[in-house]
């Protein structure tokens, strides 16, 4: 055969067969047909808020996957079902952890789940993880960091991306934690992706924010912003194990004579700071007795129903920045101009407050058509 060299009259004694057409690797027929049977059919929000009220891990996802996309169609879907599961919630603990990297988070969180769903709690855990400013992708590693709390069916584990904004994510979060109390999950913890601006928006959600920390890290006082720690309503310093023991108790009494020097919290409580070690599992049911108490505290002198409503009004005010934001952005003609706009400023053929003020004096006009 022409298409075989090995064929060719100077190689004596020498041939190769053609063979047979090589088939697909895969039956494309049957692939078709395999997804004309499976199509998912849309489901109706009242579909999902009855199966969540149920408790369905299944359909809670998918509504949660809802919130988190940007598809116009879903959006619209997802905020039917929020609006929709909005009166069952309300009745959930919800805490905020953060930490320096390395503080052990994950580990920690395991270990404190292990504690809140040992006493008949539901527990569901939303980690913000941090996406790449190039690539826009996260990792979403938290369920394999956690992976015996995965396995507890009292638990549920939901990594969110940040996909570069605080408000959007925010936002979401909010109406993930509104998911989660309508679906049974009576205590809610958010873990962020470490010490930064995330945990304004994190304290904005949150009954009670508890900062973690690391000893013999370096100057314990210089290696945490003030501000974190004025937000912070428990401090605990982690991996108080092995030769690290006095290290974590000196961190910690340094703790406690810097927040001493701290204004009085609104709430009326004074920071506890404690030590663990959540590898061994010693403290944490310290940690949860202290949260507890922490809320019984602002529950009787009504801290805490204030601070719910303070969260409430923070989140109309950043959704409508949110929401201004993205519908700005959106609008082809801004597109347009801020593609020639950006190329002047670029070219020092104008400042960027004067481009700014042109786009947004544009947008206006547009709006008032």
């Amino acid at each position: 055969m022409s298409n075989h060299p090995e064929n060719d009259p100077k190689y004596i004694g020498l041939h190769v067969n053609s063979g047979i057409e090589t088939p697909d690797s895969v039956n494309s027929e049957a692939v078709n047909e395999f997804l004309k049977r499976n199509k998912r059919a849309e489901l109706s929000a009242e579909t999902y808020v009855a199966a969540i009220r149920k408790g369905d891990i299944t359909l809670l996802s998918q509504a949660v996957t809802l919130v988190e996309s940007n598809n116009p169609t879903h959006q619209k879907l997802a905020q039917e079902i929020v609006l929709q599961c909005l009166p069952l919630t309300g009745g959930s603990i919800r805490l905020g952890i953060t930490g320096m990297p390395g503080a052990g988070k994950s580990t920690f969180i395991e270990a404190l789940g292990k504690t809140i769903t040992s006493q008949g709690r539901k527990l569901a855990v939303l980690a913000i993880d941090p996406s790449s400013e190039k690539t826009k992708g996260s990792i979403l590693g938290d369920k394999t960091r956690m992976e015996n709390l995965s396995a507890n069916p009292n638990a549920y584990i939901r990594p969110s991306p940040t996909s570069g904004s605080l408000g959007g994510v925010a936002r979401k979060t909010r109406e993930i934690i509104t998911l989660c109390e309508a679906a049974g999950f009576n205590t809610i913890i958010i873990e962020t992706v470490g010490v930064g601006q995330s945990e304004t928006a994190v304290h904005s959600m949150v009954d009670c924010f508890l900062l973690l920390q690391l000893a013999g890290a370096g100057d314990e006082l210089q290696g945490i912003k003030r501000g974190i720690m004025e937000m912070a309503d428990l401090l605990v310093v982690n991996k108080s194990d092995g030769d690290n023991i006095d290290k974590a108790k000196l961190a910690a009494a340094q703790y406690r004579n810097a927040l001493h020097l701290f204004p009085v919290s609104e709430s009326g409580w004074n920071p506890k700071v404690l030590t663990c070690s959540a590898l061994e599992h010693r403290g944490i049911a310290e940690v949860w007795t202290t949260i507890l108490e922490y809320l019984n505290d602002t529950t009787a002198n009504g801290f805490f129903q204030q601070r719910r409503g303070d969260q409430v009004r923070y989140a109309l005010y950043e959704t409508i920045n949110e929401m201004l934001k993205s519908n700005f952005y959106q609008n082809q003609e801004i597109q347009q101009q801020l593609t020639t706009l950006e190329k002047q400023v670029v070219d020092n053929n104008t400042s960027s407050l004067a481009a700014a003020n042109q786009l947004l004096e544009n947008y206006f006009k547009l709006n008032a058509k």
